[in-house]
């Protein structure tokens, strides 16, 4: 079938309209599929680090503390003079665990206790107080963890430093 040239024109002005209003929901198409999330800045971490430290140094409590992004990767790092070599990988550990499991690394640890062993098979879970997620809208962020102390004291250390830039 053969179409008149005033035919063809319409076909063509009907494929514009139609491209022109598929670009036009293209945006919210896309939008749709990002979410907006925050992420934690250097100044961010070194108001965390700067408020834990200063709370385990009005206590005199010896300790290594560790920020970490959603994901467990090391962000921010101190270990206080005096602090032991391994309160280092401790802390750390402490701080991905709350942040890749998205909760205090104290819940495993009440498991273990509460006779689910199991937990002790998960690579790379320390399940010891002292971690805890950085949370902000309801999505981990990050975390904080903390060794050196007793648990409770470095969950109180961690908790510190978290209040340092949560409003």
């Amino acid at each position: 079938m053969r179409l008149s040239a005033s035919s063809r024109r319409s076909v063509r002005a009907l494929l514009s309209c139609a491209a022109l209003l598929a670009c036009a929901a293209l945006p919210t198409r896309l939008s749709a599929q990002l979410a907006d999330s925050k992420v934690l800045t250097a100044d961010a971490v070194k108001a965390v680090l700067a408020a834990a430290e200063a709370k385990a140094k009005a206590n005199r409590w010896v300790v290594s503390i560790a920020v970490v992004d959603a994901g467990g990767d090391l962000l921010g790092f101190v270990r206080l003079d005096g602090a032991s070599a391994g309160t280092a990988q401790v802390a750390t550990g402490k701080a991905r665990t709350a942040a890749r499991w998205q909760r205090p690394s104290k819940v495993y640890a009440d498991r273990i206790m509460a006779d689910t062993l199991t937990f002790l098979s998960v690579d790379g879970l320390y399940a010891l107080q002292g971690g805890l997620p950085i949370t902000i809208n309801g999505r981990v962020i990050g975390a904080v963890g903390v060794s050196g102390v007793s648990s409770a004291q470095d969950e109180e250390i961690a908790a510190a430093g978290i209040a340092a830039i949560k409003p």
